[in-house]
């Protein structure tokens, strides 16, 4: 599940992945901001949303592993950084923001359930109004591929 925007440079990092990711199953581009996910093959599907929002702990529910992608602008030492997500609340600066955890906590109340989660992200550097990725987080998101091809291949 990537999210962002994909009119902000490197915000769009993850619906740059899960088309890599798509076309890597011989699928088309998805269709961004969709309520549901594209199916690339019986246990892999992927979208790309805006931002995270309660109302995909319904959905979530329905699986056994998700994987977050996105950018991040230096909040973490690492330029590409993997880690497991805990259901848990995890409180947000902007009330509009619900993270990976809070979502994950949400879909166990909503759900009976959460999924295994995952979050990936990796370093953006520009944000300006631009469809492309910098040259450097292009490069980042070729590495971000592999890694969740590796987790929902495992």
């Amino acid at each position: 599940m990537g999210y962002g925007n994909v009119d902000r440079g490197d915000d769009g990092l993850g619906y740059h992945v899960v088309n890599a990711i798509a076309h890597r199953f011989g699928q088309p581009d998805v269709e961004p901001y969709s309520d549901l996910p594209s199916v690339l093959a019986d246990a892999v599907d992927v979208m790309f949303q805006r931002q995270l929002t309660p109302e995909m702990a319904d959905l979530l529910g329905e699986y056994d592993q998700v994987v977050f992608i996105d950018a991040h602008t230096g909040a973490y030492q690492e330029e590409l950084r993997l880690v497991a997500v805990e259901a848990g609340y995890v409180p947000s600066a902007l009330t509009h923001h619900l993270s990976p955890e809070t979502l994950l906590v949400l879909t166990e109340v909503l759900a009976g359930r959460a999924p295994r989660g995952y979050l990936c992200s990796a370093r953006g550097y520009e944000f300006d109004f631009s469809n492309e990725l910098s040259a450097r987080t292009k490069e980042l998101a070729e590495q971000v591929v592999e890694q969740v091809l590796a987790l929902v291949s495992a």
